[in-house]
């Protein structure tokens, strides 16, 4: 699929809105991120950005990425440290079976709320929002 069918197929509104619910209840960063480029290998470049973006300086190191390639049909969870020393592989796994069966159905919005929604509670868990939390990276979806 092209990026840009993809980029119109979601709706952005809600997928901001999710990932700002999300957020609301911990001190994690949530980010949702589209390539337009072809990426044989998600998890690789996922990694790739995250470090690139500066995902990895959050106070806590409790970020997390939710990375699309669409001209490939690929896709990859990632998150720094602290996510991954209290979740474990698991985790991401539970997230992915989650969103996969979406994806591949087309029914991109719902596939990417539902990780968002994921991502979030386990957050929630671990990283409780915090009195002076503030929001450290923009809740819109990234695209390059």
């Amino acid at each position: 699929m092209k990026p840009h069918h993809f980029l119109k197929a979601i709706d952005h509104d809600k997928i901001v809105s999710a990932i700002a619910a999300a957020e609301k209840r911990t001190s994690g960063q949530i980010r949702v991120y589209v390539s337009h480029r072809k990426r044989l290998n998600a998890l690789e470049f996922a990694n790739r950005r995250f470090l690139k973006l500066k995902m990895d300086r959050t106070p806590l190191r409790n970020a997390v990425m939710i990375f699309l390639a669409p001209r490939t049909h690929k896709f990859a969870v990632v998150g720094d440290v602290a996510v991954h020393a209290k979740c474990g592989d698991d985790f991401w796994r539970s997230v992915i079976t989650a969103m996969e069966p979406l994806l591949k159905g087309g029914d991109f919005t719902e596939a990417i709320v539902v990780g968002v929604t994921k991502v979030g509670d386990v957050l929630a868990e671990h990283f409780p929002r915090l009195s002076n939390d503030r929001n450290d990276l923009s809740d819109a979806v990234l695209e390059e």
